[in-house]
């Protein structure tokens, strides 16, 4: 997916101009010294090879992919660029994000490092890479040598750490606000990941569109079932199989997310939002929603909320 490396390379173009300095020098490399197609039928031309350039650090962005079958297949297409990395300097920084951890990982770079990767292939990272630490409930792990951000996003994390080190944290802050790119929103490891978008196969995104348009008090396995066209069992086995929770609380956890966007993203009090998502009581959903995250709707909103 080029668009986080446009992006990536537009924020440090804008650094340095921020700066007044030349600081930065993004440049596009490959494993070979040829045209790369991307997504969307994009062409991007590398002004060097992994090999030949004179690299301080490298990004691996994410790629298209919705299952660990799709993983699998990247990672063999794509066997002569890990071999290529493989061959980098250890001097030279490596940083990954997205599905782009799974290249990372596959050069060895991560081992004995600590990680993190998009949660639905948390799993599969620990089962083939084990010599990592993996830590996928965070969105973001920058070490001496490496760096992992979560989602497909996590360009933005990695950019700002670098230009906050680089520069200030001033002018991070001044740069997301010119050129209008949002800044990553802090939320609860709970919530990671926990959008539409980013739901690993379209049965779970069918799942998710119902649930969040359901009334809590109305959102029942049975109901979805239903609703889907499938009996309870399967749909508990599938949900199971994907995220790795019972459905019930894969459910549960999409309903309060509701919860967690319109605290951070709004002033509306805790009580007109339970009213508004359909729960049962306003304590009912203060109680699941401190018995997921530890916090109060007050104290998470006071954590994350949007100053």
């Amino acid at each position: 997916m080029p668009a986080g490396l446009f992006a990536f390379s537009d924020l440090v173009h804008a650094a340095n101009r921020r700066a007044g300095r030349h600081i930065f020098e993004p440049i596009f490399v490959a494993a070979r010294a040829e045209e790369i197609k991307c997504a969307h039928n994009q062409v991007l031309k590398p002004a060097d090879t992994v090999f030949d350039a004179a690299l301080d650090a490298i990004l691996i962005p994410g790629c298209w992919a919705e299952s660990i079958a799709q993983i699998e297949e990247v990672l063999v297409e794509n066997a002569e660029v890990i071999n290529a990395l493989r061959t980098l300097n250890k001097s030279v920084m490596m940083w990954s994000y997205c599905t782009g951890v799974c290249l990372m990982a596959a050069t060895g770079r991560l081992n004995g490092q600590k990680a993190t990767v998009t949660w639905w292939l948390s799993d599969m990272m620990r089962k083939q890479y084990p010599a990592a630490s993996w830590l996928s409930e965070r969105t973001s792990i920058f070490n001496l040598r490496t760096a992992t951000a979560s989602g497909v996003n996590g360009y933005q994390l990695l950019a700002q750490e670098l230009i906050e080190k680089q520069v200030s944290k001033e002018a991070y802050r001044d740069l997301t606000k010119l050129m209008v790119l949002p800044r990553p929103e802090r939320t609860h490891h709970a919530f990671q990941a926990m959008n539409l978008i980013e739901q690993p196969d379209a049965f779970l995104r069918k799942l998710y569109l119902l649930t969040e348009g359901m009334p809590a008090s109305e959102v029942t396995v049975r109901r979805l079932a239903d609703q889907l066209g499938t009996t309870e069992r399967t749909l508990a086995r599938k949900v199971g199989a994907a995220v790795g929770l019972p459905v019930a609380a894969y459910l549960r956890r999409i309903k309060l997310n509701q919860v967690s966007e319109r605290l951070i993203l709004t002033s509306t009090p805790a009580n007109t939002i339970s009213i508004a998502l359909g729960f049962s009581s306003d304590s009912s959903m203060r109680r699941m929603f401190k018995d997921l995250t530890g916090l109060t709707p007050a104290e998470y909103r006071q954590a994350y909320g949007r100053p």
